[in-house]
């Protein structure tokens, strides 16, 4: 089964334009196409489908140096290769979290301890992928922006742009925008479309997706956008990095979630 990764022979950093999600995951491992590891790939990109792999310390480290500030890094790295890059990345803010996966957890930790964005030190990949499951969690509740307040805030709340953020301002102005425009069937495909070519590989979102495409109504609306798939990640993320031509697909999704809220 094909996994939807980028290896760091293929690195380009203008192929990540086309991402739907702001959390991506980075693994950095001189074995990381071994076969033992390719169940691991399905079961983290349950978790965040974006998942870029690398051998080679100087790429990686590259491709985090370059990401937008609006990127969320969440970074695996070997025991072979630790020292190498996490004192190099460590202070670059859109790295949030490392774990490190290795054969000597002890030794290993007492080096990594020094480093506050070290999460875990795991010997067993399934324990490794629990606890980044378990940490994202909480990650995505700081990180994720108060879309809710988005859709709910009256514009007549006499409350000044003056006093409030800016960015939430201009989301704000533009989910209104968005709201007073009519969607079409087109846009709704074209947004699916969007949607199956960037989940490409992932079985678990693929299929929550042609749920979707079944199941979904008007009523429905909060159901997907507080169930853990697709639906929520794209569209939180869209408002987070201002996807303006994202969020206009999603313009007749955002109306039912006006309307139900």
């Amino acid at each position: 089964m094909a996994v939807a990764t980028i290896s760091d022979e293929d690195f380009d950093t203008n192929n990540d334009d086309r991402y739907l999600e702001f959390f991506c995951l980075i693994w950095l491992d001189d074995n990381i196409n071994a076969k033992e590891t390719r169940d691991t790939e399905q079961n983290l990109r349950s978790i965040i489908n974006n998942l870029k792999k690398f051998q080679d310390v100087t790429k990686c480290q590259e491709f985090i140096e370059r990401r937008s500030q609006n990127d969320r890094l969440i970074l695996i790295v070997s025991g072979q290769l630790e020292r190498k890059i996490i004192p190099c990345i460590h202070q670059i803010r859109q790295v949030i979290s490392v774990y490190v996966y290795c054969m000597n957890k002890k030794s290993n930790e007492a080096w990594a301890c020094k480093f506050a964005k070290v999460k875990g030190v795991e010997i067993d990949l399934d324990k490794l992928v629990s606890r980044i499951k378990t940490d994202h969690k909480i990650q995505k509740k700081v990180e994720e922006p108060l879309s809710i307040n988005i859709f709910t805030a009256s514009a007549d709340s006499g409350t000044s742009t003056m006093e409030v953020n800016g960015e939430f301002v201009f989301s704000q102005i533009l989910i209104n925008c968005l709201l007073r425009l009519k969607a079409t069937q087109l846009d709704t495909k074209e947004l699916i479309n969007h949607c199956k070519n960037e989940y490409e590989g992932n079985q678990i979102e693929l299929s929550n997706i042609s749920e979707f495409q079944q199941d979904y109504s008007p009523k429905k609306v909060l159901r997907w956008y507080t169930r853990e798939s697709f639906f929520y990640k794209t569209l939180n993320a869209a408002l987070h990095t201002q996807n303006i031509h994202l969020l206009f697909l999603f313009r007749s999704f955002i109306s039912d979630l006006h309307q139900q809220l």
